[in-house]
């Protein structure tokens, strides 16, 4: 089905109370794209907890610089704002906001939430950039019109060795991981680990407000659950890594992340297969 619709995609479902999974080239490495904003958030609320920051220290932001369609919150600003860290946190995860991203990176360079990770544990997850980077593809300098041609060569110019000659797309440059480092990240957050479980349960509550819903969260949403995630998407990139907890008290984690062989900006067809896998994987592993 997935290469039917010009899909492939790294995808492990685990159930987090008792390690059972199932998969799709759960270690297949790709770049990460939004999902960096996770890490991020664990390592500035880690050195909140420190005394290293001061959640409510003002900062002052400048309007975001990337004028092309997609860019949310801070990103679309005209003009300086002064912003708390924590309220930098929100918008960075919840709301996917690139300016107040790189905002706690200022805070927390990329080394610093690499070396976070390393101390908690936690692998598979590289941190080598801002996202500012990530605006710097060819999407950014051609019209709108054209934007079917950044994606040609996102599509065309990789390498079988995950390399690219985008830069954003080559998993030896770019931020990088895969479904089971995701998963993994996702067990450290929602079950007893090296995080401190203030750092843990604020990260749960950031994911669990993310106004991204498109993608996953239409097959794992309902009355009976609840659906916590962050998405990723950067030319022909489309992640979500997320968490669904069952009111029977069953809980499984979802990490998807995906490339498309499609030269097209919008792929509703292509979020809705991600989804269908993704639920076919949690039913087989609900059902043991």
């Amino acid at each position: 089905m997935l290469d039917d619709a010009g899909l492939r995609g790294s995808f492990l479902v685990r159930d987090l109370r008792t390690g059972d999974e199932i998969g799709i080239e759960p270690d297949l490495e790709f770049p990460i794209a939004s999902l960096v904003k996770v890490p991020l958030a664990i390592a500035t609320l880690e050195r909140v907890r420190r005394g290293e920051l001061d959640g409510s220290a003002e900062i002052l932001v400048e309007p975001g610089p990337v004028t092309t369609p997609g860019p949310t919150g801070l990103s679309r600003f005209r003009h300086p704002a002064r912003i708390a860290v924590d309220d930098l946190l929100y918008l960075s995860v919840a709301v996917s906001d690139n300016t107040a991203t790189d905002a706690l990176f200022a805070l927390t360079p990329p080394a610093g939430v690499a070396a976070e990770l390393h101390r908690l544990g936690l692998r598979g997850i590289t941190v080598r950039h801002t996202i500012w980077e990530l605006s710097e593809t060819p999407a950014e300098r051609l019209d709108p019109a054209d934007a079917h041609l950044a994606h040609i060569l996102a599509i065309e110019a990789a390498t079988a060795g995950r390399g690219h000659r985008i830069p954003q797309l080559d998993v030896t440059r770019a931020n990088s991981g895969s479904a089971r480092a995701f998963a993994d990240l996702l067990r450290a957050l929602w079950t007893p680990s090296a995080i401190d479980p203030g750092t843990a349960g604020r990260v749960r509550g950031l994911m669990a407000d993310n106004l991204i819903r498109h993608r996953l969260a239409p097959d794992f949403t309902s009355d009976a659950t609840r659906w916590s995630s962050k998405t990723g998407t950067l030319l022909n990139l489309r992640h979500e890594v997320g968490v669904v907890e069952h009111a029977d008290g069953q809980v499984f984690g979802v990490a998807v992340l995906t490339e498309s062989r499609v030269p097209a900006v919008d792929q509703p067809g292509a979020e809705a297969l991600m989804a269908q896998v993704a639920r076919t994987l949690r039913d087989r592993l609900r059902q043991g």
